[in-house]
């Protein structure tokens, strides 16, 4: 059960940016994908989600291929993804943001009301900006805002890209304390986050995983000898 990248590959203008990656992502875990920049952090999240198609291998859930599934369903199947972007909605409160990905997929308004309850009890301080404009959040409020919203469409596998680049240290800590209250309040649901700087994850994962050239190691070992930078641009 879970999910189990298979030898996956991907291709992105003529450039190599995942090389031959198996990973096992299993229910409960807070997984860290540690890199620098170009190393295809965000492609791994990209083709976890369905948004890059793989050349070769097999992305597995709970033993169904769903290497050729769309994004709209691997969403339908648990899948929560926040891009590094954020992309908060101007013209929605924080509270329609939040809900936006459940009313798409036509969840009723019981369960998304459930959801809702039980992402503010993991993550307090969003409770008070619900009514809010997504135009009036800052940069560090609109990553909690996608971490909220990821999770809300995310009851299996939460995606995270980048999810503490240029936040101050206070709201770092705030993040940091969300992602650990979310292993309590939720402990079946497996968080990927990518990171270039690991002490920023530190007591917020599980396990890590390094990403170098394209290679995904469960150590520091580097990537064989002769392969160039993958050219991905995260």
């Amino acid at each position: 059960m879970g999910l189990h990248i298979e030898s996956m590959r991907v291709d992105l203008a003529g450039n190599v940016v995942l090389r031959n990656v198996s990973v096992s992502l299993p229910e409960g875990e807070t997984v860290a994908v540690v890199g620098c920049n170009g190393a295809g952090k965000t492609t791994l999240l990209r083709s976890i989600m369905g948004l890059v198609k793989p050349i070769s291998g097999r992305i597995v859930l709970d033993g169904r291929d769903i290497s050729k599934e769309p994004p709209h369903l691997r969403a339908a199947l648990g899948f929560g993804y926040a891009p590094e972007d954020r992309v908060i909605f101007p013209s929605l409160t924080v509270a329609q943001n939040i809900a936006l990905p459940c009313e798409v997929q036509h969840v009723p308004g019981r369960d998304i009301a459930q959801r809702v309850g039980m992402v503010l009890a993991a993550m307090p301080q969003l409770e008070p900006m619900l009514p809010r404009s997504g135009a009036a959040l800052s940069g560090g409020q609109g990553k909690m805002v996608a971490l909220a919203r990821a999770l809300m469409a995310g009851t299996r596998f939460v995606l995270l890209d980048e999810p503490f680049q240029g936040l101050a240290p206070v709201l770092a800590k705030q993040y940091g304390d969300a992602l650990r209250a979310l292993r309590r309040s939720h402990p079946h649901l497996c968080v990927v986050i990518t990171e270039s700087n690991a002490s920023l994850l530190d007591g917020v994962q599980t396990r890590t995983l390094f990403i170098e050239r394209g290679y995904v190691r469960a150590d520091r070992a580097r990537a064989p000898h002769g392969h160039g930078a993958s050219g991905e641009n995260e």
